[in-house]
């Protein structure tokens, strides 16, 4: 086998990659910092769906966290109506004032707090915070704690500053969830920053009060006082079987350590709106990050701004938020059931957020993944696993896009047999997808064919 990989993946690498090598730049061009920094790894596998697109084939794309639904109407409606009043100019890089008095009304209103606007700032998107609250708070060697698997950029910036990753596994048989017990072995006088997720990507774990009181607990007796909870809450409005959402800042103590993290992205289906936020401690850190805004981004389009804080308040966005769970739910039901009847599979039925997090060790043994990985160079096996071989194998010989296991924290991932779906795509096309997973499960000969030809193994 490692005669046939070699030459096919040396080429593939030299032929499409940017490297420092390249003889097209000169030696030493990128630093090493930029060659530390991770992806996010549902867009890097954008191009190798439109090449099968463009020869004719339907994907069906559970790769990304985008939900198949159209931005409201009466959000719509405001858009236009602040650009028809020439809403498009510079304005205050920490949030126009009418957004962050929405966002401070609404975060105090649901989580029994008492926010003021000077304490939010609004960034383009939720994305943004994650790695600009790494530079703010943390120096070289300082210890950063993150769930694994998690959202992909909590890992991929931390060498980027030269801080510590320390990942929190989370196990399958714990539901993918975590206690006081297991963050407080990870904490020491070094940590600065804990991450934590819910509703969660990619597994849909969702928080208990009870939970995060004992999480908190740890954090207040453990955690240096200068460490800050970055409590990621994007998937807060997506929830399902009477789950509801808890934030760890409602937590008696935990206002004062906690940024409390959301945005128009999942809640509203306007990924492209690019409005996110943060509520800080203190109006000092909010300042701070005001000032990282101006560095880095000026400021965020105010007709966007306006629309969003319509999108808070709005009573009509209850109703479509409301359409859109019962879909994601009916959904989820289906793909849970679905995904459980093929064999090798194994699939949790998740509480929150529109993803699926089945292991799939059993299939990847039985189509001949296992085998192929331990077979290959060692070189090879550093840029993928199992689950990559899988998630490979069914998008480019069965045209359905998912996400393996490392693109959710790669330390520490080996052995760990699975894959993300995320199911905020058509029903129809889930169905569709179904069928040619279950059909994937059974083709020995073809997936043997696949790793011969070494084109696209990592």
């Amino acid at each position: 086998m490692s005669s046939l990989l070699a030459p096919s993946v040396t080429s593939r690498e030299t032929a499409t990659a940017v490297r420092p090598t390249s003889p097209r730049l000169p030696a030493g061009l990128f630093s090493d910092r930029l060659l530390s920094l991770g992806s996010e790894n549902a867009f890097r596998i954008g191009p190798q769906i439109r090449e099968l697109e463009l020869a004719g084939h339907k994907v069906i794309k559970c790769n990304i966290g985008e939900p198949d639904f159209p931005l409201a109407k009466h959000i719509v409606d405001e858009i236009k109506r602040q650009l028809d009043l020439d809403a498009t100019h510079y304005c205050d890089p920490q949030g126009v004032l009418p957004l962050r008095e929405s966002i401070a009304r609404t975060v105090s209103a649901r989580r029994g707090l008492t926010i003021t606007p000077d304490r939010v700032v609004v960034f383009p998107g939720g994305k943004p915070p994650i790695g600009l609250a790494q530079q703010a708070y943390c120096n070289p060697g300082d210890e950063i704690i993150y769930p694994s698997p998690g959202f992909p950029i909590y890992e991929s910036f931390i060498s980027f500053i030269d801080a510590k990753p320390v990942p929190l596994h989370l196990r399958e048989e714990a539901g993918f969830s975590f206690g006081g017990a297991e963050l407080e072995r990870l904490i020491t006088p070094r940590t600065r920053l804990i991450y934590l997720n819910f509703p969660s990507n990619p597994t849909g774990g969702v928080a208990t009060r009870d939970q995060l009181a004992e999480i908190a607990e740890v954090i207040q007796r453990c955690a240096p006082a200068n460490c800050r909870v970055y409590s990621d809450e994007i998937y807060e409005d997506i929830l399902f079987d009477g789950n509801e959402h808890h934030s760890i800042a409602s937590v008696p103590g935990m206002e004062e350590r906690t940024l409390i993290v959301s945005g128009v992205s999942k809640s509203f289906a306007w990924t492209g709106g690019r409005v996110g936020w943060a509520v800080f401690p203190t109006a000092e850190e909010a300042a701070a990050f005001k000032n990282l805004n101006i560095n880095y981004f000026s400021c965020i389009p105010a007709y966007n701004q306006m629309g969003a804080a319509v999108a808070l308040e709005s009573p009509l966005s209850v109703g479509e938020q409301a359409r859109m769970r019962a879909s994601f739910l009916e959904r989820r039901d289906f793909m849970v059931a679905g995904l459980n009847a093929i064999p090798g599979i194994s699939c949790r039925t998740p509480g929150g957020a529109f993803y699926l997090f089945p292991n799939i060790s059993g299939f990847a043994e039985n189509i001949g993944a296992l085998a192929a990985y331990a077979e290959m160079p060692a070189a090879l096996r550093e840029k993928t696993s199992p689950a990559t071989l899988v998630q490979m194998f069914l998008l480019w010989r069965y045209q359905v896009a998912t996400m393996d296991r490392r693109s959710f924290g790669r330390i520490g991932s080996d052995g760990m047999h699975y894959l993300r779906f995320s199911i905020a795509t058509a029903a129809a096309d889930l169905k569709l997808g179904l069928e040619r997973i279950r059909a994937a499960s059974s083709d020995h000969e073809g997936f043997r064919q696949f790793i011969q030809e070494g084109a696209h193994l990592c």
